[in-house]
């Protein structure tokens, strides 16, 4: 991980109240370390709070955002974080913008909710937290049950054991950048 630099862009991390806590600050970590700017965008303005506890201040509203600002995308999970964030369509257009400007995205646990409502997932492999596979299958994702897998620049994994993959497959997409193959 050390050898992908990531110095002068900017990733877009995307939750809201309920996240998994370490699903955002250890992806967010991996990224500071690259020389990355990870920037919090959620759907209303001031402190968004993870299930655990931990507060993270709000940098950006969805609604104001645009993936051209952005070089990437992370998702990370929580049942009432990706519930919430499914049913907000800033944050659903704002996610599919990533895949038809063809940035890589990364994706843990069940943040793979938010793909399915955005309309990306369809042909695409990925795993997420296992209670998600017919939904994903439903979806036309081709489901596996791995630590992390990538498929042209989507990253995903299953749960916070599988981190120290994910942070180092998730780098190395965001520093391989645009991915011809990653669109909707």
């Amino acid at each position: 991980m050390g050898s992908q630099n990531l110095t002068g862009k900017r990733y877009a991390f995307l939750v809201t109240n309920g996240y998994e806590d370490s699903e955002l600050t250890s992806p967010w970590q991996a990224v500071t370390e690259a020389g990355g700017q990870p920037v919090l965008v959620a759907p209303k303005p001031g402190v968004v709070t993870g299930k655990h506890g931990h507060e993270q201040q709000v940098d950006q509203a969805v609604n104001a955002a645009t993936s051209a600002d952005f070089d990437g995308l992370m998702l990370p999970g929580g049942v009432v974080n990706a519930d919430h964030l499914r049913m907000d369509l800033n944050a659903a257009a704002f996610v599919r913008a990533f895949f038809e400007e063809h940035k890589p995205v990364g994706v843990i646990c069940h943040g793979a909710w938010i793909l399915i409502e955005a309309g990306v997932v369809d042909g695409r492999t990925i795993t997420s937290y296992p209670s998600l596979k017919t939904d994903l299958r439903n979806a036309g994702a081709v489901w596996v049950d791995e630590e992390v897998v990538v498929d042209n620049g989507l990253v995903s994994s299953r749960r916070p054991d599988d981190l120290p993959a994910f942070n180092g497959k998730l780098v190395e997409e965001f520093a391989e950048g645009k991915h011809a193959a990653q669109a909707v």
